[in-house]
């Protein structure tokens, strides 16, 4: 079934191209969320300027990610996380804390532009690949470190004893107002 796109859509194509898609897809996605329409020569001309415009603006955006391309091209982050004593991860380390740790060094990224195969489990160092585009790809190096856990090299005692003291303080003020 052949359409005319009336919006952009992912994976698909632009305002104004005429795609081949599955009757299905067509009928009960494309034409009732109105992305598309028949492609007869008035529908044609009437998305030739919004087609300009979704042009002009996919060409600003691709200057946009090459230009973050290059700025985060060989950065390397740092993501602490909770591991036994052979190095394997409570949890895991997956492209949301990686695009967290991006986004602490000041750069703007989606989630769905970083490209992990499975998710971090263990303590490491990899080389992960950033894909804004096809031909656009950056890669950034992502450290995964022990966290230090609360009560390690000797810090359990003084937190306790730090506890103790707030909670005879809050004794005393309860104990004062009455």
């Amino acid at each position: 079934m052949k359409l005319l796109l009336c919006k952009n859509v992912e994976h698909l194509g632009i305002v104004g191209d005429v795609v081949d898609v599955k009757p299905g897809y067509g009928r009960n996605y494309l034409i009732p969320r109105l992305l598309a329409t028949m492609p007869t020569t008035g529908n044609m001309k009437q998305l030739a300027e919004a087609r300009r415009v979704a042009e002009a603006d996919l060409a600003e955006s691709q200057k946009q990610l090459t230009a973050l391309a290059a700025q985060i091209n060989e950065l390397e982050i740092t993501i602490r996380a909770k591991a036994n004593e052979d190095g394997v991860l409570y949890g895991s380390v997956g492209r949301k804390e990686i695009a967290a740790a991006i986004a602490e060094e000041g750069y703007d990224l989606i989630v769905d532009h970083i490209q992990l195969r499975d998710p971090i489990r263990h303590l490491d160092n990899i080389t992960v690949d950033i894909r804004f585009s096809p031909d656009l790809i950056s890669q950034v190096k992502v450290w995964v470190v022990r966290d230090k856990v609360e009560g390690e090299d000797g810090e359990e005692g003084s937190a306790d004893a730090g506890d103790g003291a707030s909670t005879e303080a809050a004794a005393d003020d309860t104990g004062g107002d009455e």
